[in-house]
């Protein structure tokens, strides 16, 4: 059983999807799709940088989904007989590109939903007002204790349940520095994150209410595979649930963990990563070894595909 998996912000880096575009004529036209949805030059932004400018949110988020996009379809028009994954899922943005791949979502409603999402994000809290941290060493239960203690009035909560022993946590500046204190004193690690925003926590309420308003303009057809939603961490094929779980997913934690167990539960025992970076693969080999998975980023790695499809 496939599954397809798509990568969430951290993953672009200045370059990507540029050979892919020299090398398919459907991948050149994901990209030339997006810059007219969104209006400048986003492929440009992909191929040269200046890095400064596409690690910004609003800029990184549909540069990951188009770039993931034009994977796909790189790899649609190599092979025609691409299979259908069972499942497919996203890390946090990347729902979205899972959805666009699921036909629920148009590539142009997309790229601008997750513009639109990047700016809220970034505007929901003040710029050094908030922070997120990963916790290293520590199990569900533990995180949660350390954000009880640590919160003092203030929020700081689990947002990303990433594998097992990684846990990032997410609020109010003052109250992750102090989690990550206990949390050296708990015989854990502490790495604070480079982000702009505490996404994924309760902070992140007022770019959850501008994601409603704008996704309740987008029209949204029925998954034609099952996507697993970051929320719930299980399948979802109703058309009429996926606004909710979208912007539910702006201010609630990242299951992933979860639904990769979920996935490999279910009997998926391969799956394709579509999109710049190995991130995924690495967390998936962390959550269960049961799933093997293919990083698919570049030209070169079709034809490595088309052998492994036999």
């Amino acid at each position: 059983m496939l599954a397809w998996l798509f990568p969430g912000q951290g993953s672009q880096q200045v370059g990507m999807g540029r050979a892919l575009c020299e090398a398919s004529p459907a991948a050149r036209q994901v990209f030339e799709r997006a810059d007219a949805a969104l209006g400048y030059e986003l492929s440009k932004l992909c191929f040269e940088g200046p890095e400064s400018e596409l690690v910004l949110t609003k800029h990184a988020q549909p540069a990951i989904v188009a770039t993931s996009m034009a994977m796909l379809a790189a790899m649609r028009e190599a092979l025609p007989d691409l299979p259908r994954p069972a499942f497919g899922a996203g890390h946090s943005l990347g729902e979205y590109s899972a959805l666009v791949a699921a036909d629920c979502l148009s590539l142009e409603d997309a790229v601008k939903l997750v513009h639109l999402r990047g700016k809220a994000m970034q505007e929901a809290v003040p710029p050094g007002q908030g922070a997120m941290a990963a916790i290293v060493g520590a199990d569900a239960e533990s995180v949660d204790k350390l954000c009880r203690d640590a919160a003092e009035s203030e929020v700081v909560t689990a947002a990303n349940f990433n594998a097992p022993g990684q846990i990032v946590i997410a609020g109010h500046a003052a109250a992750v520095e102090r989690a990550g204190r206990l949390a050296a004193e708990r015989k854990f690690r502490a790495i604070p994150l480079k982000v702009s925003a505490p996404f994924h926590s309760p902070l992140m309420a007022p770019a959850a209410a501008v994601l409603d308003r704008a996704l309740a303009e987008v029209r949204i057809d029925k998954p034609s595979f099952p996507v697993v939603s970051n929320v719930e961490a299980q399948p979802n094929s109703n058309a009429e649930r996926v606004r909710e779980l979208l912007v539910r997913q702006v201010d609630a934690p990242v299951r992933w963990e979860q639904s990769i167990r979920f996935m490999a539960e279910a009997g998926v025992v391969r799956a394709l990563e579509i999109g710049p970076g190995t991130v995924l693969a690495g967390l998936v080999k962390r959550i269960d070894k049961r799933i093997a998975v293919q990083s698919l980023d570049g030209p070169g790695a079709i034809a490595t595909l088309r052998q492994a499809l036999g």
